[in-house]
């Protein structure tokens, strides 16, 4: 318990006494009690309170999947500001767009068998739903198995425009081609004003979150994120979360949330104070405080880098993604994180740690 390590004096001091008592009762935060914790003059009083509940929720366990990660294409009609990823059509230096072929020769060269395949990539002009429903059909046959969690939302409701047809039909064409789970990417900020600064012709905060709502009552499953350390305020951070929060209560199909540190390398948005690891390892215990209904909270050690997910296990999160084999996106945008990691080492960080392993599927079902 808490007690054993830091007094209830400490944190009446710090101003997180009523905090303290809701976390060990196990009662919802208020946006005010979130807005006491991102004020706190200690992180670690945070960390402290988060990891209390962490602890609660999934133990001394941290998990981990055999995953791979393929990006499609880089060309995308948003031209979201922040984002060192995108190309505006496919004759611009760098652009590209993987045939079936290509993607499967990923597949099979990446010397494994992965429990998940993880596909996102841009929003391109002109590939049509038939492409996405052929590419998860032939993955599919490939590895029969294997968990297919594929498209964000933004990319569903781009689908959507493209075909002229409503998002809930794009996602049962998708679900009868082999889509099993959403990753949870494009939620980037919900505050509409910062929203309309970093990424105006993006699917606002109300169609991303319908989507996700959708995907649900289709017995999808998927994760959430937010993209943070931007031009974004603590207020925005917990408005984001409070409405994460609001659909897990209305739809309870999120699996996990994964909260995203803005890489600065290569954007065209400008910021003047980046992001520290303390703040990224407290806005990472506040998420765990906020989403007391989201079961688990991930520690992406590709954006994050090695060391601050490992000290992310202690602010809150417990799992640290998987194996990944090749990420373009934050990697573009300056991670300097490796490409991939083996079971070993994965297993190795987390015992580092104090933590127990436990490899797991898409679902979190212990393997």
């Amino acid at each position: 318990m808490i007690e054993k390590f830091i007094s209830s004096d400490y944190f009446e001091n710090m101003g997180l006494g009523t905090v303290r008592d809701k976390v060990l009762d196990g009662e919802r935060l208020g946006i005010e009690d979130g807005m006491r914790l991102f004020e706190c003059d200690d992180p670690l009083a945070v960390g402290a309170l988060a990891h209390q509940a962490r602890i609660r929720m999934n133990g001394c366990k941290a998990f981990y999947v055999i995953n791979q990660h393929i990006n499609y294409t880089n060309v995308c009609v948003n031209a979201c500001s922040f984002c060192a990823y995108q190309r505006e059509n496919d004759g611009q230096q760098g652009a590209f767009v993987l045939g079936r072929d290509d993607m499967l020769a990923k597949i099979d060269g990446a010397g494994m068998a992965p429990r998940e395949i993880h596909i996102v990539g841009g929003c391109h002009p002109k590939l049509g739903l038939a492409y996405f429903e052929d590419m998860l059909s032939s993955i599919r046959e490939r590895l029969p198995e294997a968990v297919l969690k594929c498209f964000t939302a933004v990319e569903i409701a781009h689908f959507a425009k493209l075909e002229g047809i409503p998002t809930t039909q794009v996602l049962a064409r998708l679900k009868a081609a082999g889509l099993n789970m959403l990753p949870g990417g494009g939620a980037e900020i919900f505050a509409p004003a910062v929203r309309t600064r970093i990424c105006a012709r993006k699917s606002d905060a109300d169609e991303w979150l319908r989507v996700h709502g959708e995907a649900h009552a289709l017995g999808l499953k998927t994760n959430c994120t937010m993209l943070f350390g931007h031009i974004e305020s603590h207020a925005d951070r917990l408005d984001h979360l409070d409405r994460l929060r609001r659909q897990q209560d209305e739809t309870g199909g999120f699996t996990c949330f994964i909260p995203l540190p803005f890489l600065t390398e290569n954007s065209k948005l400008a910021i003047d104070n980046p992001l520290t690891g303390l703040e990224q390892l407290r806005t990472i215990a506040v998420s765990r405080l906020m989403l007391d209904n989201i079961p688990h909270i991930k520690a992406y050690w590709v954006m994050l880098g090695v060391k601050v997910a490992q000290a992310a296990l202690k602010f809150g999160a417990d799992d640290f993604d998987g194996t990944v084999v090749e990420e373009k996106i934050g990697h573009e945008a300056g991670a300097d994180s490796a490409q991939a990691m083996t079971r070993a080492e994965l297993e190795g960080m987390i015992t580092g740690c104090g933590f127990t392993p436990v490899e797991r599927d898409s679902y979190f079902n212990e393997i």
